[in-house]
């Protein structure tokens, strides 16, 4: 079974709702320093202040969202947002879709999206949120297939803001389709040791998680040891 050190090294703690205040994206930090996580994102306008608190701790990544929560910002305003959070020091990006382009069936518009960040993003790993809960399987099936051809590092459940995200069904669809070729995020519903430790088996390698849901996470498996 996964210990705390290495469960920890995939979470990312996660501060993009639209309520989160400054304590909470501080505590989330903090929570990171102390289990040494792997990231800790927050929304555009609180990035810096993020980048503040973890300039310590150059080990820890600074996560950025681009297109949070809907996805239905401009291409251009995406990579514009992209390159801004990369001045403001991100490591990572979290990006998501068109999700109407997807369920209309415009495979191509929603490809040359995705491209343009990861174009934008240079060697900065984009996780690409494909919002699960509204998704029929095939269109799962179709949206991860156009990450992976996009060049997009991770393909993510969801945003945490849609009624529901990862699912033990959606991981295993997700992983079998994009194979080797791209990492999987679990986010949106990973709330509980098994949940997460399951997913895991199933090919997530990633976990997009609130700072105590982390913390409860990580010391329920450091009791089981």
């Amino acid at each position: 079974m996964l210990n705390v050190e290495e469960v920890a090294k995939m979470m990312d703690l996660s501060c993009v709702r639209a309520d989160n205040t400054l304590d909470e994206i501080r505590a989330a930090a903090d929570t990171a320093k102390k289990y040494n996580c792997i990231a800790v994102f927050a929304l555009p306008a609180h990035t810096p202040y993020l980048a503040k608190l973890l300039c310590d701790r150059p080990d820890i990544l600074i996560g950025g969202t681009v297109g949070f929560p809907d996805g239905g910002a401009t291409t251009t305003g995406k990579v514009h947002e992209a390159k801004e959070l990369l001045l403001m020091g991100v490591s990572e990006l979290d990006m998501v879709i068109n999700i109407g382009w997807l369920k209309a069936g415009d495979d191509e518009a929603v490809a040359s999206d995705i491209r343009s960040v990861v174009e934008a993003a240079g060697s900065i790993p984009v996780k690409v949120i494909i919002e699960c809960h509204y998704l029929t399987d095939e269109q799962i099936v179709r949206a991860s297939r156009i990450c992976v051809h996009a060049g997009a590092s991770f393909v993510k459940t969801g945003t945490g803001w849609a009624p529901t995200g990862a699912t033990l069904e959606n991981i295993e669809l997700i992983a079998r389709t994009v194979g080797d070729d791209c990492h999987v995020k679990a986010a949106g519903g990973v709330r509980d040791t098994e949940t997460l430790l399951a997913m895991h088996r199933l090919g997530a390698s990633r976990f997009g998680v609130g700072a105590g849901t982390a913390v409860a996470i990580l010391e329920n498996l450091g009791s089981l040891k």
